[in-house]
């Protein structure tokens, strides 16, 4: 669109890069082009609480809103396409389909919250671990990486899942090395992967097939 080519801009971000930090004043907002991002509150005692993860073509900020609330840190080298924030909401108003474009945005942030909330619930730490690798399929799936595509990028360190599911590094590592054991997924290095059993990664999971919890 020629509205949005005049105002847009790119930014990028080497991995550790303070992206922005809770309070900051929001001059832009900004869809992720390339790269994996964390957003994260710190709490009166010091301790650092993941609260998301910011994939190729999810949107930081909120075109009514003059601040952040949430650290944004990138994890890998990050790409960002920014959008000057007032002359963007003034197209909010005048341009119906990208004001439709954010609203769809947001239900799939509401979704992805709500899959959170299951993840950090009562799952068992097997549970814990593979619904959090298939999430990161499913994301990365729909951000253009198919199954075909491999190998797939686990995002965040060990040590970061640990901290992002309220686990132990040493559980962690023991539940994937346990999934790997199995034949569901073979890791290239700690990295990079690829689903060698889908069925057998969902049945981990601890969901049915309709997205609830196995009783």
């Amino acid at each position: 669109m020629q509205e949005l080519e005049g105002i847009k801009s790119y930014k990028s971000f080497s991995a550790g890069d303070q992206i922005l930090w809770r309070g900051d004043d929001l001059t832009y907002v900004a869809s992720v082009v390339k790269g994996v991002a964390t957003l994260s509150k710190t709490m009166e005692d010091g301790r650092i609480q993941m609260v998301g993860l910011l994939l190729p073509s999810d949107f930081i900020g909120r075109p009514d809103r003059r601040s952040i609330d949430f650290d944004v840190v990138a994890t890998s080298d990050v790409t960002l396409c920014c959008f000057q924030r007032k002359p963007f909401e003034r197209l909010l108003s005048t341009v119906p389909h990208v004001s439709q474009r954010l609203m769809e945005i947001a239900l799939d942030e509401l979704d992805a919250a709500r899959d959170w909330m299951v993840l950090l619930g009562r799952k068992t730490a097997r549970e814990k671990i593979a619904t959090f690798v298939e999430m990161m399929v499913r994301r990365q799936h729909i951000a253009g990486l198919g199954l075909d595509q491999e190998p797939l990028i686990l995002p965040l360190t060990r040590d970061e899942i640990s901290n992002y599911l309220g686990l132990t590094l040493e559980t962690v590592s023991r539940q994937l090395n346990a999934l790997k054991k199995e034949g569901v997924l073979r890791f290239i290095d700690r990295r990079r992967f690829e689903v060698i059993d889908v069925e057998a990664l969902h049945t981990a999971s601890g969901d049915d097939s309709d997205g609830g919890v196995l009783s």
